[in-house]
């Protein structure tokens, strides 16, 4: 069991706190093209560059705009993190950009910048690793330019052309997992949950302290984010004509009551009485909620990507405003359970849609909230791995085919659908014997197989499924 493994992956690798709309063609590619102007500056001084070239290759230039990927750039080149950066000013960054003619590196060397020759999205063409690949290039005085290839994965994470995965992550953790066998051996050995495991795991890397400070920093993002989603009217950008409908569930489930802050809007949720068929809306509504401020590059937690980031808020959401006495370390322990079946699948399979269609996104997202919610209503950790399998098996084949390359159509009704499925999963689970036939381990097998045989049309490209049957012009974001 105390075997080394070739890939560490934390909770906070799974659940990072970002920017909408794409984990894979936002975060991802913003990481990517500040990490560009880090390694430039370990060859030369930054103030050296004269020029910048970007290419954005397959799935990231088919959909790129519909995504912001060429806004993430921009801001990553400025030297805007994700994570900090104020989301009211994105747009407003971006068009001073391209109106000026000038991009400013880091904050520290600008250049002149001409967005419709230097950002180029080559659509009819992918780099052979990953399809979401991009190019930068920057002309310094050299006889050659200085240049690099980046490959977004899935989930924020990047891989440099010619180098492994980056290792963020060292050390022979307690209870090193790389598949749900050796996951479920550990529970059956220590009769621990899932969640203690995890704990022990993550305290290898960090105190007890910070790591409970993570995570309720992560669920205090999630529950602003529904908050936010759930009182702001209006029209997503993008040309599709989408009108934001959370807010309007919430007011009609709220019956008129108003709450001035996610606190207060939790308590008078948690204040509310047991109902089959509000429960079920109340669910689709913080699922759309966090969907729709996605949409509008609003601040998100990755989970594990930002595709599928409504559904492990809302289940969550679910089980602390409708279960009685759910504390902030039940809340600690959710995302813990979750976290750790979000890394199984990046480790055995992939959390990139681009590379496996929806099913990566959303099935895996629903079975990560599956067995979390499995665990907190006092299922075993087989039960808790089996709710995982069923959540999965029921998006096995799930494609990617958005409309206009935007995370709207079908994107924002499929994470209510995801987080529905996740609960019903869990129920099943923990009225099921988890000795039957069927395995974790073979469903996520199965679906990088599925992932393999699946035509790229439907893997992100918007050129398969609802993207076509549906043809709509996208102005930019």
């Amino acid at each position: 069991m105390a075997k080394p493994y070739p890939e560490l992956v934390s909770v906070f690798d799974i659940f990072k706190i970002g920017v909408g709309p794409s984990s894979s063609h936002t975060m991802g590619p913003w990481k990517a093209a500040r990490q560009f102007l880090l390694d430039f500056e370990a060859f030369m001084p930054l103030e050296t560059i004269q020029k910048l070239r970007i290419f954005l290759f397959g799935s990231l230039a088919k959909t790129g705009k519909g995504h912001g990927t060429d806004f993430a750039i921009l801001l990553g080149l400025q030297g805007e993190s994700p994570e900090t950066t104020d989301t009211a000013l994105i747009r407003a960054r971006v068009a001073q950009i391209k109106a000026q003619q000038q991009l400013s590196l880091l904050y520290r060397h600008s250049i002149p910048f001409y967005y419709e020759t230097d950002l180029r999205f080559v659509g009819q063409e992918s780099l052979p690793f990953h399809p979401n690949g991009m190019r930068f290039e920057a002309d310094y005085g050299g006889e050659m330019p200085f240049a690099q290839q980046y490959y977004s994965v899935g989930g924020g994470f990047i891989v440099k052309e010619g180098e492994p995965p980056q290792r963020r992550l060292s050390g022979q953790l307690p209870y090193p997992t790389q598949t749900p066998t050796d996951l479920q051996d550990w529970c059956l050995q220590t009769q621990k949950p899932i969640s203690a495991l995890v704990w022990e795991n993550e305290r290898y890397w960090r105190s007890e302290e910070d790591i409970r400070a993570g995570l309720l920093r992560i669920w205090h993002t999630m529950r602003a984010c529904m908050y936010r989603g759930g009182h702001a009217e209006g029209e997503l950008p993008g040309g599709l004509r989408v009108i934001r409908r959370a807010a309007q569930m919430n007011l009609r489930l709220l019956e008129g009551k108003s709450c001035a802050s996610p606190e207060e809007w939790q308590a008078t949720l948690q204040g509310l009485g047991p109902d089959f068929q509000k429960t079920l809306r109340w669910v689709s509504c913080f699922a759309l909620a966090v969907n729709e401020e996605n949409a509008d590059f609003g601040r998100v937690v990755t989970a594990p990507t930002n595709g599928p980031r409504g559904v492990i808020p809302a289940v969550l959401m679910y089980y602390v405003c409708f279960h009685k006495s759910v504390s902030e370390e039940d809340i600690c322990k959710f995302l813990l359970t979750a976290g750790e079946i979000g890394s199984l699948f990046k480790k055995g399979a992939t959390i990139s849609a681009a590379m496996g269609g929806c099913q990566a996104e959303i099935g895996v997202s629903s079975a990560m909230a599956a067995a979390a919610l499995t665990e907190r209503l006092g299922g075993s950790p087989l039960q808790a791995l089996m709710a995982a399998e069923i959540a999965m098996e029921h998006h096995l084949g799930l494609t990617c085919d958005p409309i206009g390359g935007l995370v709207q159509i079908p994107c924002i009704e499929r994470n209510s659908m995801g987080a529905i499925k996740a609960i019903t999963a869990a129920q099943i689970a923990l009225e099921s014997d988890p000795a039957g036939p069927g395995s974790l381990d073979a469903v996520i097998q199965t679906m990088m197989r599925t992932a393999r045989d699946m035509s790229d049309k439907y893997k992100e490209t918007a050129e398969g499924g609802l993207a076509v049957q549906i043809p709509i012009n996208v102005i930019e974001c």
